[in-house]
């Protein structure tokens, strides 16, 4: 077994979990010494998107020592692997830029997909953040007896490594959207036409006169539509249920902004009876156009669901105009065509499913029983992977767990929380490493008298 520090330590530093007798004996632990092992003299983080490179940069102004775990190749992937092209932000500018490092001036209100990866890739080097790529976590387990979080990982390649990490901390810097959701349909499987997930969508460009069905009405599935209606394609989206429309800006003023301005005056309801008068002067009755609204208001809804709603950016003339239909949703494919709710069937071409992401946070993240080392439920996250306790207060858990990104309140409820996460690891991190440096001069001291 290698053991390897990622920070000068002395060896009474390292816990004596490596003599376990219980862990030697368990399935999981049989090959722990062939393992390459790293003790980490600080936090683990996993994830290098804009989550994990928050709090890397907090945890490195303050002097904190820590390790960025991720498994693609490059920082966010999410943007860089999974978007389409003619992404751009959906709020201004500065409601998404990570702390203590503002967007560069020259950059639009609404920066694109690569202004944006831009701006994280300066955003690393200036803080001197470089992950460990390649490494995907097959599994973090709390060790209760010594207070340790083990991680294991996998390295990528034929020639795969396994390595586990010792870290006091453990920061779950995945977010909400690390997995693709695929829903089952009936007959998809039987159909001719290409079918994708939205995250491997680039452009209408592939697609010019065919006939594209866009499952889903999210502000994916509108702007999909919208690209390849700019590409000359036939696009037709399903609306599976209610959803909220607002336009990106009033009166050339972010929607957003002007919603957080109501907010310190006003309660919510309030705010979100103001923005649906002011989407139906703008947008007219949407119901008649297949879009029906929720009864619960916009903010309300993002609040205490997650829905974001739809920031219009021109889907809705094309919807308008019939230049993107609006059908119902789906009982089933055929070879050639997809079988509506409503009895219809509607010849396609491709399917584009922007069907949305989910947190992968449960197929890794293990709590585990120090007396009979099963898997115990976990108190901090949710089945689906999100935190339990909502915003603001779902960022640490126990045992020196802490959760980045599942805010549901995008790039700015993630930088407020990679702010405290970094905080309170910094202040913990400090006060041990000064409880040690006593210990060891006390040490030194009675070596000393004993001579």
């Amino acid at each position: 077994m290698m053991l390897q520090h990622t920070t000068s330590c002395t060896l009474n530093m390292i816990p004596p979990i490596l003599d376990d007798e219980n862990y030697q004996n368990t399935p999981d632990n049989e090959d722990f010494f062939s393992r390459r092992c790293i003790w980490v003299n600080g936090p683990v983080i996993v994830g290098a998107g804009p989550s994990g490179l928050a709090v890397a940069a907090g945890l490195k102004r303050q002097g904190v020592p820590f390790v960025v775990i991720e498994r693609e190749d490059c920082i966010a992937s999410l943007w860089q692997k999974r978007t389409y092209n003619r992404l751009k932000l959906h709020l201004p500018k500065q409601f998404c830029q990570l702390p203590n490092f503002p967007f560069p001036e020259k950059f639009p209100e609404y920066p694109s997909k690569f202004q944006f990866i831009e701006y994280l890739e300066s955003y690393a080097k200036h803080f001197d953040i470089t992950p460990q790529f390649n490494e995907t976590v097959q599994s973090a387990k709390y060790d209760e007896t010594f207070g340790l979080w083990r991680v294991k990982t996998t390295t990528a390649g034929n020639d795969a490594v396994v390595v586990e990490y010792l870290c006091r901390w453990l920061v779950v810097a995945t977010g909400e959207n690390a997995e693709k959701v695929v829903p089952e349909f009936d007959g998809l499987e039987e159909f001719c036409g290409d079918v994708m997930h939205a995250c491997d969508y680039r452009s209408g460009e592939g697609h010019r006169g065919k006939r594209v069905l866009v499952v889903g009405c999210g502000n994916s599935g509108m702007e999909v539509s919208l690209d390849l209606c700019n590409h000359n394609a036939k696009p037709s989206m399903v609306v599976r249920s209610s959803v909220h429309v607002l336009p990106r800006e009033i009166v050339g003023k972010s929607t957003f902004e002007l919603a957080v301005v109501l907010m310190k005056w006003f309660p919510v309801w309030v705010v979100d009876k103001i923005l649906l008068i002011i989407a139906r002067i703008i947008f007219g009755n949407l119901e008649k156009h297949g879009l029906k609204r929720p009864e619960i208001g916009p903010i309300q809804l993002k609040n205490t669901q997650g829905r974001t709603p739809v920031l219009d950016i021109g889907a809705l003339k094309k919807i308008r105009s019939g230049q993107i239909k609006v059908v119902p949703g789906i009982k089933n494919f055929s070879k050639t065509s997809v079988h509506l709710l409503d009895g219809t069937n509607l010849e396609i071409d491709s399917v584009v499913l922007a069907t949305g992401y989910r947190s992968n946070v449960p197929s890794w993240l293990k709590l585990i029983n120090p007396i009979s080392l099963t898997v115990m439920e976990n108190d901090f996250f949710s089945e689906d992977g999100i935190p339990k306790n909502p915003f603001p207060l779902g960022w640490k858990g126990k045992g020196g767990l802490y959760a980045v990104g599942f805010t549901r309140r995008g790039l700015s409820g993630a930088s407020l929380d990679a702010m405290s996460v970094s905080h309170d690891i910094a202040k913990s991190w400090k006060e041990e490493t000064k409880q040690k440096k006593k210990s060891v001069a006390a040490r030194h001291r009675r070596c000393i008298s004993h001579f």
